[in-house]
């Protein structure tokens, strides 16, 4: 007895058999679908492997919230800044208790201005960034300090500085709420920061010297 031969099978969004090219055309389109979420479930475990890897180093990674506490030997890092600069970069002789956790020598963005940037930490663990920018003009002194504007002035060690605190709110001043500003031959220093004004002005008389020897006053 012969086999009878299985009639083609129906396909229901056809309503009838499939063609033998359209058996080939559905065949590859499944092929292509199956190879398309293999790629995509690769992507989703490489993914989170990656991510796992990351929180690992993460909680391996020591952090703390207060200030860097590192000292750095800013008046080395000056000698060697020093030897392409002509203008005198003020190295203070900082008073007992005074660090430094930062010095460089920064070259400027589009504004040009480069400058020598030394940041303190006081006794009291509070913040000073001492600048001392080459050429500077009274609007990138403005962009400094928030356009915020000079309340007085005040001499301190022989040199007059313009006085400004930061009018925003206590939780949007950041780094800046002082600030101490002079100038001398052609550089504006600033000293902004954190500290309590007697501190301010314990390094701004601490610089005085080197500040006067520069020369006097520009006019901005």
């Amino acid at each position: 007895m012969s086999t009878a031969k299985r009639p083609p099978r129906v396909v229901a969004e056809l309503g009838r058999p499939e063609t033998a090219q359209e058996t080939a055309d559905r065949l590859a389109t499944n092929s292509r679908n199956y190879r398309s979420r293999k790629t995509v479930n690769n992507l989703v475990l490489s993914l989170l492997a990656t991510l796992g890897a990351v929180f690992v180093l993460v909680l391996l990674v020591p952090r703390s919230d207060g200030p860097v506490d590192r000292t750095v030997d800013f008046a080395a890092v000056a000698s060697q800044v020093q030897v392409g600069i002509d203008e005198p970069l003020v190295v203070p002789a900082l008073p007992d208790g005074w660090r430094a956790n930062a010095a460089q020598w920064r070259v400027g963005g589009t504004d040009k201005i480069p400058s020598w940037y030394i940041g303190l930490l006081t006794p009291r663990n509070e913040f000073i960034g001492l600048t001392q920018a080459l050429g500077a003009n009274p609007t990138w002194v403005g962009q400094q300090l928030n356009d915020a504007p000079a309340s007085e002035t005040l001499t301190l060690g022989g040199v007059t500085w313009d006085v400004y605190r930061n009018p925003a709110a206590e939780k949007d001043r950041g780094n800046f709420v002082y600030a101490l500003v002079t100038s001398a031959g052609t550089s504006s220093y600033l000293l902004v920061g954190t500290a309590d004004d007697d501190e301010f002005a314990a390094l701004a008389t601490a610089i005085a010297p080197q500040i006067s020897s520069n020369g006097p006053a520009v006019t901005q």
